[in-house]
């Protein structure tokens, strides 16, 4: 049995949601055969966990609509969404409802709190993924477009006026825009489609993690791969969303792309490198060891880019 069969064996062992990415991504299985393993994230394992700490009575989970990081409904709803658990989910589908209806609202007096750039990309994200309709959404746009600098990205401190845009707050809401416009919302969707290809020059202006103007690397915590990502960057994070949107080579990718090589154990697997302090339900995997997360994604990109 050669290596990369050895590997797949090895993913395919795992968690249903890993069995099912592997399936859909790598092995590119026809959808007939997707739909019962995507059916079994939601039934055992790491999904079902999820979702029986939901409280049925609030559809809350850690009782609490952002926070406490990670276990509140925000961020549980983000971990089953990046399981890919299907959208119809009831009680998925109840969280995002209530979150939407918490978290998202426009200042009305000049005192009153911004609305947070990640925490509209979260929404977006999840809104649109599981295909709601809700006329926030269009606000959440206009609130996008309005809120881009001119280099390309977004920075949730924009208040502050800082000169500089973030990556963490800029794939936090490209993840948001790829979910809208792949799932067909119509709303201004070419001034978001001229928008990202913006926001990807933004990324690619800085090799994914270096300073475009020194070419030292951003901040050492963009380079070690984690999952789950949270709100935080890193080089597989956007990785991963440039192949998941069909994005075509370039060669400002490569320095990131040699590093992820770079990082891939001698059994042929990538390891959780960092995990984001915080309180979660429970570990999908343990820090410091190989990870099928983290082996997926890479395997992901390096399908698309040919290494």
């Amino acid at each position: 049995m050669n290596e990369t069969n050895s590997i797949y064996d090895w993913l395919l062992s795992g968690d249903p949601a890993i069995v099912y990415q592997v399936s859909r991504d790598l092995l590119e299985f026809e959808e007939s055969k997707l739909i019962p393993l995507k059916k079994k994230i939601e039934e055992t394992g790491w999904g079902y966990e999820f979702l029986s700490r939901q409280d049925t009575e609030t559809y809350m989970w850690g009782n609490g609509i952002y926070s406490p990081k990670w276990i509140s409904t925000t961020y549980t709803l983000m971990d089953l969404k990046n399981l890919g658990l299907p959208y119809e989910n009831t009680g998925f589908r109840k969280g995002i409802i209530l979150i939407t209806e918490k978290l998202w609202s426009l200042p009305e007096k000049p005192k009153d709190r911004y609305q947070d750039l990640c925490i509209c990309g979260f929404l977006l994200n999840l809104c649109c993924y599981s295909k709601i309709e809700n006329p926030k959404l269009n606000q959440m746009v206009d609130y996008i477009l309005d809120k881009q600098f001119d280099d390309g990205g977004w920075n949730c401190l924009w208040e502050r006026n800082p000169k500089h845009s973030s990556l963490h707050t800029t794939i936090n809401l490209l993840e948001g825009i790829r979910e809208y416009l792949d799932n067909g919302y119509s709303y201004r969707a070419e001034e978001l489609s001229e928008a990202r290809k913006k926001a990807h020059e933004f990324f690619l202006i800085h090799r994914l993690y270096k300073s475009d103007k020194t070419g030292e690397i951003i901040k050492k915590q963009m380079t070690m791969l984690s999952f789950p990502s949270r709100w935080w960057y890193d080089i597989l994070r956007a990785l991963d969303y440039f192949q998941s949107i069909d994005f075509e080579y370039d060669v400002r990718m490569n320095d990131a792309i040699e590093l992820l090589i770079s990082k891939k154990l001698k059994s042929g697997l990538w390891p959780v490198q960092n995990k984001h302090s915080g309180l979660v339900h429970f570990d999908m995997e343990k820090t410091g060891k190989a990870s099928r997360w983290n082996t997926l994604r890479a395997l992901r990109v390096l399908k698309k880019y040919g290494k």
